[in-house]
């Protein structure tokens, strides 16, 4: 694999002060530049950007995966095991609501990695992925 770029992704939320709040300091991701309309975020190395978005949205699809129902669309970090470890408890101690709970998917296969989803507070689905052997990222 060659070196990675940071990647940019900009995404509605319906509340900035929650989205600073959530990104800032539940994930504890540093704010960068931002504005009334709109925040980046060091999302472990990339540029996240949650851009101001008045009203609902819309309920996320869902598509089975390893016997749960993975939201769609959705966006995440593949993390060292350690640190996948430690979010999934800073989670869970700050009370998180898991759409998919900390666990390993594919045990035993291919391509096997631990998985977790949640929601931010705007209904945006997250997930945090760590593999064994980084190899597996693209195995069939």
């Amino acid at each position: 694999m060659s070196t990675l770029r940071p990647f940019h992704i900009a995404f509605p939320v319906n509340d900035l002060v929650a989205a600073r709040h959530f990104y800032g300091t539940v994930l504890g991701c540093p704010e960068g530049r931002s504005s009334d309309t709109w925040i980046d975020f060091d999302f472990f190395g990339h540029q996240i950007v949650a851009h101001m978005k008045p009203g609902s949205r819309d309920e996320a699809h869902r598509n089975p995966v390893d016997g749960h129902d993975v939201p769609v669309p959705h966006f995440g970090v593949i993390l060292e095991q350690k640190d996948w470890e430690a979010l999934a408890e800073r989670m869970k101690a700050a009370g998180t609501k898991f759409v998919i709970e900390p666990y390993t998917r594919f045990k035993g296969e291919v391509g096997e990695q631990s998985t977790m989803f949640f929601l931010d507070p705007s209904g945006n689905a997250l997930e945090f992925k760590s593999f064994a052997d980084l190899s597996q990222l693209f195995a069939k």
